[in-house]
């Protein structure tokens, strides 16, 4: 049995440094094997230094994917670079997409990717939606509407080609599969008081090419078990996709991280 505490969104770059140590303080009491953090840590230049003050809390692994924060006044580039040396380096800073598939247990087993809204739910061209990310990831400043829209279609296709890759191998091994990722990939868990978000946010909101490829993978494997962990829109919801495939979003405000859930793997 492992005691997994999942948290998402916690936007440590909110937080005076005193509310950063309660708040690891927090995690620990909880006493977990192992944390989920579904994206949006902090900001680029105190991501790492973000991620060590929790491990060092809670001194158990952290099992990570990056939310579109997690890029701000940095490059999607160079934030990838620097943590596929830091999970390289370490055995507890475990950022996913450079880990492939992780064995939770015997049964479960973890994979993830922060996935990206991808433009492609609701309608882009209608929207009048202008996120931060577009002012403050080099990737994709100083882009026009036609080529934000392609930037955004390539990130999606990029999570949705890693996934693609990935979970089939891992469902192979193993009964029950958790997937992380920050953009949730199905419109259906991108909600919003309740209700599924309006056609001008759901294109900056939802990673569609993640969900088609979770689905198609889902459908042809109906003798395993998958349970998504998402973040990104600050609503906490359960979706019941397919018979095998549940999508949990976590709610979040900033300036006041929470611990999700305590996941009890056997």
């Amino acid at each position: 049995m492992k005691r997994l505490g999942w948290i998402t969104d916690i936007h440590l770059d909110h937080l005076t440094e005193a509310e950063v140590t309660a708040f690891g303080q927090e995690l620990a009491t909880t006493e977990p094997d192992g944390i989920l953090i579904s994206g949006d840590i902090a900001v680029a230049r105190t991501l790492v230094q973000s991620l060590h003050r929790l491990a060092d809390a809670v001194e158990c692994p952290l099992y990570f994917v990056c939310g579109n924060h997690d890029y701000y006044y940095g490059s999607i580039v160079a934030v990838r670079r620097v943590l596929t040396e830091l999970s390289s380096q370490s055995d507890q800073l475990c950022w996913l997409p450079a880990r492939g598939c992780v064995a939770l247990t015997d049964d479960i087993g973890l994979v993830g990717h922060g996935c990206w809204n991808d433009g492609r739910a609701g309608s882009y061209r209608g929207s009048t939606v202008m996120l931060t990310d577009y002012l403050a990831i080099a990737e994709l400043t100083g882009l026009g509407p036609t080529a934000r829209l392609a930037k955004l279609n390539q990130l999606g296709d990029e999570a949705a080609a890693y996934l693609a890759a990935v979970v089939p191998k891992a469902l192979d091994h193993f009964a029950q599969l958790i997937v992380l990722t920050h953009a949730p990939p199905f419109v259906e868990a991108t909600s919003y008081e309740g209700r599924i978000s309006g056609d001008d946010w759901l294109p900056h909101l939802t990673c569609l090419a993640a969900g088609q490829v979770l689905a198609r993978i889902m459908e042809s494997r109906p003798d395993r078990r998958m349970t998504v962990l998402s973040g990104h829109t600050h609503n906490s919801g359960t979706v019941q996709i397919l018979p095998n495939l549940l999508v949990k979003t976590g709610g979040a405000t900033y300036g006041k991280p929470e611990v999700q859930e305590i996941i009890e793997a056997e």
